[in-house]
């Protein structure tokens, strides 16, 4: 794009453009980048103008256009920020500099790095929320030509990251096209077989239709038109990705989907949405359970539109979205649609948003920053509920949210003292899951404090962030004095009196920091009583010290029947044993069960033998997978298969099997019919993310009926 052509773009839409700071811009990055070279050959300076252009599609102001140009200056060539200030203003260079921060964040293979840069991510974006709309735009343009980088990890790497956090937070602030564009190119990375699958599958479909899409658009103009109401009505075809999803939170196969080709009506006011609603409803038979108001009740990105599904034209299910042409815009367009800057005022501060305030809070309560990943990444990929307060505030909520989770998303203090609650006026359980409209009333008490137990069943990070927090505190204190008790055993065993300056060495060999470092290991067992004394007194060593002290894990020829893999919060040496009822996989969220004599059996949280626990809560230990320790490890899950009784259907059975990388060691025909045969099968998996990308590809397969994982 030449210079006079990005200027044109802009005055298009913003007429008093600051034309003298946009060409300065373009000169200064053209300039600086000289003759540095993307992966396909281009010139560099193409990226930056391409960023530039993609922003001009959002009519962003002329500091966030200047910004796109210069974005990578500071990041990749000899400019300074200090150099960006003088010549382009403060302003220019403070949104440079939140983008060079953000930039920062790329993947890496020391996750600590990826969380502790994630961390400044956010803390960047939150002060202006132009900072992410042109890294957005960055990573947008970085898609689409990353086929042209020749190292396939380093593409796969990208493409992660694209699809944990850059898609997520496009969708947080109601960049519609921006997230299914990350989401799709990223797919085509990540799972190349499923997406040809699922194109596959959308191609045979829109042959088969033919022009069945102008049909149905047809009646529903029709239909309005008797009415005598002004709209305009249109199709869309859900993106492949979105399609592949559904399908594997849904469980449903590809021909149960109604929203493969979704239609939308666009009306001029919110009140002509329901009006059309009601022509909708009156002509058509509506699906039980489809309608959703997120007009009265929008998300948290802003997204407003009425949702339904009916048994429409030519006798289809069909997904209707109806929305004013304003409500469109936001939808495709998100907080650029309707931002302060455009209307020539100080962008407005980041933090009004929920997420943002509560991601930043999350910030605060971790204790590394692997767990903030962890837990904003929780955040940021749920569905959501809508609830309320006692005074008709609304909360929004990830959908499978607890009272708990109510509790602390109201405020933080709420969570910690909760007791108990009313949802629509009647007592119910902490854990009781939320539904669309609940009215929650949170019982409080002065002495109450959050229970360890909570962790189980709360789904949004802030809470788990909150109890995580209450539970290591009061634990190292636990910790901390049995330690000390330890230590000063072993001083008199040896008949010497204590002394702290002989513990504080022996912390620095130990390569602890404190002394309480060194009597909290001791107490939660990551320190043997052996290696303190060998550290604290080393005349009288009679082991090796350790290189460093690493979590101990449960050891393969510990106990008969242990299986060796590894799991946090065990003592070490304890025999394990892996549930058969519910064969947990890393992934999964875990609870062990102890039992004298036996050792410790691991479950799901959700597993139903838990049940026969619930009146013995010392026997339960909370635990969780080591992931470093579960890498390159091989783990079965059991999938049931219902396969329709044809010739190839067993061969295309495993060849998907194969082409998801798993491996078949156990296959039983448990029931057969003229038309059907259904299996259980163990195949190998990584983790649980693995067998569920396994069971969506299964999906895709016409043979196949029906997938399901199962324990028996």
């Amino acid at each position: 794009m030449r210079q006079y052509e990005l200027v044109e773009r802009i005055k298009s839409y913003e007429p008093t453009v600051d034309e003298g700071l946009l060409n300065r811009a373009y000169v200064f990055s053209m300039r600086m980048h000289g003759p540095q070279r993307r992966a396909n050959g281009d010139p560099y300076f193409s990226h930056p103008v391409e960023v530039a252009g993609i922003l001009t599609d959002l009519k962003l102001d002329s500091t966030s256009i200047a910004t796109a140009l210069l974005h990578d200056t500071v990041e990749d060539t000899y400019a300074t920020l200090e150099e960006i200030e003088d010549k382009f203003g403060a302003k220019v260079a403070r949104l440079v500099d939140g983008v060079t921060k953000l930039s920062r964040i790329e993947l890496q293979s020391d996750t600590t790095k990826e969380a502790e840069n994630f961390r400044k991510f956010l803390l960047a974006m939150s002060e202006d929320i132009r900072v992410l709309l042109v890294k957005l735009a960055d990573r947008l343009h970085n898609m689409r030509t990353l086929h042209f980088v020749d190292d396939p990890a380093k593409r796969r790497r990208t493409a992660l990251q694209t699809m944990e956090i850059y898609a997520p937070l496009a969708e947080r602030i109601g960049l519609t096209e921006f997230k299914d564009e990350l989401e799709d190119l990223a797919f085509a990375e990540l799972n190349p077989e499923a997406r040809n699958s699922v194109l596959t599958r959308l191609e045979f479909l829109r042959a088969e239709a033919g022009d069945l899409v102008p049909k149905i658009i047809a009646a529903l103009n029709d239909t309005l038109a008797k009415a005598k109401l002004r709209a305009v009505v249109s199709g869309r075809e859900k993106k492949l990705y979105s399609v592949w999803r559904k399908m594997e939170q849904k469980n449903i196969s590809f021909e149960q989907l109604s929203d493969v080709v979704a239609f939308r009506i666009a009306v001029e006011s919110e009140e002509d949405c329901y009006r059309v609603l009601g022509i909708v409803h009156g002509a058509y038979s509506a699906l039980p359970g489809r309608f959703k108001d997120y007009i009265s009740t929008p998300k948290a990105n802003g997204y407003r539109s009425l949702h339904t599904a009916v048994i429409g034209p030519e006798r289809r299910r069909i997904e209707i979205q109806i929305r004013t042409r304003e409500m469109h815009e936001e939808a495709e367009y998100g907080v650029a649609a309707h931002w302060a800057f455009k209307q020539g005022t100080e962008a407005k501060d980041g933090r009004h948003y929920r997420w943002i305030r509560e991601l930043l809070e999350i910030l605060d309560k971790t204790s590394g920053p692997e767990e903030f990943l962890e837990h904003t990444k929780l955040e940021m990929f749920r569905d959501q509920v809508f609830t309320f307060t006692p005074k008709g505030e609304l909360i929004t909520l990830p959908r499978g949210a607890t009272v708990v989770d109510f509790a602390y998303a109201v405020h933080s203090d709420i969570g910690d003292s909760c007791v108990g609650a009313k949802i629509n006026g009647r007592m119910v359980p902490l854990r009781t899951e939320l539904a669309n409209g609940d009215q929650v009333e949170i019982i409080r008490s002065r002495i109450a404090s959050p229970s360890p137990t909570w962790e189980r069943f709360v789904t949004t990070g802030k809470a788990r962030a909150h109890i995580r927090r209450f539970v290591r505190s009061r634990q190292r204190q636990e910790y901390l004095g049995l330690g000390r008790a330890i230590v000063q055993k072993l001083f008199r065993q040896e008949n010497l009196n204590y002394a702290e300056a002989v513990v504080a060495d022996a912390a620095q060999r130990l390569r602890m920091k404190t002394a309480d470092d060194l009597f909290v290991g001791l107490g939660d067992g990551t320190i043997t009583s052996p290696q303190a004394l060998a550290a604290l007194f080393p005349g009288r060593q009679t082991e090796p010290l350790p290189a460093r002290v690493a979590m101990a894990r449960p050891s393969a020829e510990a106990k008969a029947g242990d299986p060796g893999i590894p799991i946090k919060g065990l003592t070490p040496g304890v025999a394990v044993h892996i549930a058969s009822c519910c064969c947990p996989l890393p992934g999964d969220r875990i609870v062990g069960i102890v039992t004298t004599g036996k050792g410790v059996t691991v479950h799901t949280i959700d597993c139903d033998s838990l049940e026969a626990f619930h009146e013995t809560p010392e026997r339960w230990l909370d635990l969780s997978w080591d992931v470093e320790g579960v890498d390159g490890h091989a783990h079965v899950g059991r999938l049931k298969v219902v396969v329709i009784n044809e010739p190839g259907s067993l061969g295309a059975l495993a060849g998907a099997i194969g082409k998801a990388h798993g491996n078949i060691n156990n296959l039983k025909i448990v029931n057969r019919s003229a038309e059907f045969f259904e299996f259980l099968i163990d195949v190998e998996v990584r983790d649980v993310k693995h067998l569920s990308n396994m069971i969506a590809t299964l999906r895709s397969v016409p043979s196949i009926s029906q997938v399901e994982r199962t324990a028996s």
